[in-house]
């Protein structure tokens, strides 16, 4: 449980640094599921498209995020 808060932590903390390198869709189902705390369906919902998209989006997102740190290092953990 306490790994799923720190990863999920880390995630918002990299979405903060480096959203402004992201699409406003990806910035949108970000915002949506770490800051709303919304469910991959309820985002589906909001969005219009299937969960399973959402679900690969998010993960596209968050290894781009990951991509950004590695390279530019701002976050500086």
């Amino acid at each position: 449980m306490e790994e799923v808060f720190e990863k999920r932590l880390y995630m918002s903390k990299l979405f903060d640094t480096y959203r402004n390198m992201l699409t406003q869709k990806q910035v949108t189902s970000m915002e949506l599921y770490l800051n709303e705390d919304l469910s991959l369906t309820e985002i589906a919902t909001e969005m219009g498209v299937s969960r399973q998209a959402v679900f690969d989006l998010l993960k596209r997102v968050e290894t781009q995020l990951q991509k950004y740190e590695a390279k530019l290092h701002l976050l500086g953990a």
